[in-house]
């Protein structure tokens, strides 16, 4: 009988990636994935450490796995991801959860068959957390969760070192993957059938700076444009510092390259972006927001907002309303500031407290969720190109997909998974927008 396994995600795309290859690796030695928990003989928790809560997530779900383990002792227990990078976090897992069998990090995945077997052959725990990240290491399987849509890694690490986050410690620098590489991997997707692919990286403007030949991100598009069997090709995230014309052209010319772009603004305070080191202005940012609008008329752009950073005032504040009003995104990622261990701004005085950061973290939902309908409403009576993901999982009588401005689109029959078609839109949601098929 085969032995079967589970991962838990939390997190990013990154970690959903990785724990993609993490499947491809456990069904390469002959495991199969189990339904349920109590059916595994292997459970991997990728975590997260970009905020606190993933954190209390997985030790009270591992926590509550001692039972578990009591009853079946060869069940190997493992933790995985950015969580175990941090100083301090293989020690509490050793002292807090004992019954963890195995601990490995971001830069060592590729290590996976081999620690497993380790750990069969010894019966003893295994701690393998690496401080650098090596070398790139390609060729691995993946075992994605669709067969429709693709995440492809581009760039590793970041250097941009803003104060309030952790990924580059935990990710370590900037690492650009070889264009023949990537381009070898879509066009094996492209041959399974698969219709979209999303560019990965913490920074894929940054794509090509540490390699030996000159090659650019706009440079890697135009490689990968035109793919045999690719319709959309997407891409996240952008920082805002490393967003050149030359990339913004590329997305206006290339016919697979979606109209859609996160560029995180992450606050409208300069006083603020400069404590975040995010290397550009208010004005820069709202400048070149005006550049792409320009080129791309009708692009979505979406963002990632910070509500409650150290020294954060009302007047600070409200410049974040502001922005977000004159910059009118399709929707926005909020979060209130969580302080990292490790992290600069988790040093920094002048904390706001946890009431403020609520309060004002409600009042900027509101003003996005009024501007995510506005921009929603727009778009009724035009016809959008849709790429149909199958039934609608609200409505299973119906079927769902997304634009090329990656919203979701809800319309009625019949439709073909896998197939672009066009839907007049007909209603528009905060979140979705409902259509029809035109013929």
């Amino acid at each position: 009988m085969a032995n079967k396994y589970k991962i838990f995600t939390f997190g990013c795309q990154m970690n959903v990636h990785d724990s993609e290859v993490i499947a491809g690796l456990l069904r390469q030695l002959g495991y199969e994935e189990a339904d349920e928990p109590e059916d595994a003989s292997l459970l991997i928790f990728n975590t997260c450490c970009v905020r606190e809560n993933p954190e209390r997530k997985i030790f009270g779900r591992v926590g509550s796995l001692r039972e578990l383990k009591e009853e079946n002792p060869d069940l190997i227990i493992a933790i995985c991801g950015c969580m175990v990078q941090q100083p301090g976090q293989l020690e509490r897992i050793r002292q807090e959860l004992p019954h963890v069998n195995l601990v490995f990090g971001t830069h060592n995945i590729h290590r996976l068959p081999e620690l497993l077997s380790q750990i069969q052959d010894t019966g003893e725990r295994l701690f393998e957390v690496w401080d650098t990240e090596g070398d790139i290491v390609e060729g691995l399987p993946a075992s994605r969760l669709d067969g429709l849509k693709a995440f492809v890694n581009i760039i590793y690490g970041c250097t941009n070192f803003c104060t309030y986050c952790i990924v580059p410690y935990v990710r370590g620098r900037e690492r650009s993957r070889q264009p023949e590489a990537i381009r070898r991997e879509i066009e094996d997707l492209a041959a399974r059938g698969y219709k979209e692919v999303t560019l990965l990286g913490q920074n894929v403007n940054a794509y090509g700076k540490d390699l030996d030949e000159d090659i650019t991100f706009a440079d890697l598009l135009r490689i990968l444009d035109g793919t045999s069997g690719i319709d959309r090709i997407r891409f996240t995230t952008s920082h805002p510092r490393d967003m050149s014309d030359e990339l913004i052209d590329a997305m206006a010319d290339l016919p697979t390259v979606c109209e859609h772009l996160h560029l995180p603004l992450q606050a409208g305070s300069n006083r603020i972006l400069e404590k975040m080191n995010r290397g550009y202005t208010k004005e820069q940012y709202l400048d070149l927001v005006g550049r792409i609008r320009e080129v791309i008329p009708h692009i979505a752009l979406t963002s990632d907002l910070i509500v409650g950073f150290p020294g954060e005032t009302e007047e600070d504040f409200e410049e974040t309303l502001q922005v977000v009003e004159e910059i009118q995104l399709d929707s926005a990622f909020t979060f209130i500031f969580s302080p990292r261990p490790g992290t600069i701004a988790a040093k920094m005085e002048n904390q706001v407290p946890e009431e403020v950061k609520k309060e004002r973290i409600y009042r900027l939902i509101e003003l996005q969720n009024r501007i995510s309908l506005q921009r929603n409403r727009a778009l009724v009576g035009s016809i959008q190109e849709v790429l149909v993901e199958g039934p609608s999982q609200t409505d299973p009588d119906k079927y769902m997909g997304r634009t090329r401005g990656n919203k979701l689109i809800i319309f009625a029959g019949p439709a073909e998974r896998g197939r672009l078609m066009r839907v007049r839109i007909t209603e528009a949601k905060t979140w979705s927008l409902h259509g029809e098929l035109m013929p």
